[in-house]
């Protein structure tokens, strides 16, 4: 399932290059706030040769929600979380996490959502608030997106993969246009988009956000050219139970 994922975002025209792969950006978006989102989290995962980086969201101070797509392992693969990447303090790198990606398979193939454990506690970075999944986003809500990649697409609007990443993390402001469904092999989604507005390269894992807590997960599928297909989202509230059951959350 895992190189399934790998074949879709190759259709999907990801380029690999010896200098940074990025995993989505925004476009159409702007400048979030210095005081919001700041438990984002970015992952950098690298071959030596090829780095790949993403988003991710701290709901625990030991855990980080995330893609699967985004986590790369095995022999020659080094990974690094950095902390605080919104916060204009420069970040904190850990290397590495704590034993093994916690992966949900119950049907035996990855779901394209999992949770990554720190080997230690964050105590002074403030937490991504867990939905209330009796409220969730219905068809017309504004959800809020975000990433830390570059906001420009290449010619004819395609999607840029080694374009250099935006200086100040970025948010944009969509409007659910589907509500939960299943599709392989990400699992259960559901859709936003708004006019001239998408998520690209470097933004696959971020949280998607309502009333102030983390409704969605970034996913990476995506089409050649910007603003072609709503943007795919991990639903959390399908997720909800496993996670708190895996983070110790009742």
């Amino acid at each position: 399932m895992a190189l399934l994922k790998v074949m879709l975002l190759l259709g999907l025209g990801v380029s690999v290059n010896s200098d940074v792969s990025l995993q989505k950006r925004i476009i159409g978006g702007h400048n979030c706030d210095d005081t919001d989102r700041l438990y984002h989290v970015r992952l950098e995962v690298t071959n030596g040769q090829t780095t790949t980086i993403c988003g991710g969201s701290l709901i625990n101070p030991k855990w980080i929600l995330t893609t699967d797509t985004c986590w790369k392992s095995g022999e020659g693969w080094y990974s690094q979380v950095v902390l605080r990447v919104h916060s204009r303090t420069g970040g904190r790198k850990i290397s590495g996490i704590q034993g093994k990606p916690v992966v949900y398979a119950p049907e035996g193939w990855h779901h394209d959502i999992i949770l990554l454990k720190l080997p230690r506690q964050q105590i002074d970075i403030p937490l991504a608030p867990l939905p209330d999944c009796s409220n969730r986003p219905k068809i017309g809500d504004t959800v809020q997106l975000a990433g830390e990649g570059a906001t420009t697409t290449g010619p004819n609007n395609r999607h840029l993969s080694n374009a250099a990443a935006a200086p100040h993390l970025q948010c944009v402001d969509m409007n659910v246009v589907q509500l939960s469904h299943f599709l392989q092999p990400y699992g259960r989604l559901f859709s936003a988009s708004a006019p001239n507005k998408d998520a690209c390269y470097g933004d696959a894992g971020s949280a998607v956000v309502f009333n102030g807590m983390i409704y969605g997960v970034i996913s990476p599928g995506l089409p050649v050219y910007a603003c072609e297909r709503p943007v795919l989202i991990m639903d959390v509230c399908e997720y909800i139970g496993w996670i708190r059951r895996t983070i110790g959350h009742k």
